[in-house]
């Protein structure tokens, strides 16, 4: 592959992150690094060591084991997951300000 591959925001993530969003398992990932099926190049944050993979490639294990709907019903699965933590945070700052809110009003009153 290409240096370009590696370097280009969203073509990378982490083989964690990889079986997440394509439901596959670790070991599924691993042997594939080793049989050569996927690139991969070893990172490590804060001391701990990950493998960085292409999503492409990645995408193409997936469709390979789970097949084409497979493919799309975890993407889907996944984007759901994506929507409902997004709302779980909006409405944890909406509960934020609002008591916001009420101590301005409060204030706003006394005075």
């Amino acid at each position: 592959m290409t240096e370009k591959n590696w370097t280009k925001q969203g073509e990378t993530f982490s083989h964690k992150n990889a079986c997440k969003e394509f439901d596959l398992t670790e070991d599924q990932i691993l042997s594939a690094m080793k049989s050569g099926d996927l690139d991969y190049k070893q990172n490590s944050t804060h001391g701990n060591p990950y493998y960085r993979l292409l999503r492409s490639e990645v995408q193409k294990l997936a469709k390979s084991i789970h097949g084409v709907s497979g493919l799309k019903y975890n993407k889907i699965k996944h984007d759901l997951k994506l929507v409902d933590k997004e709302i779980n945070s909006l409405k944890r700052k909406l509960v934020k300000l609002e008591k916001e809110k009420v101590k301005l009003l409060e204030s706003l009153s006394r005075t």
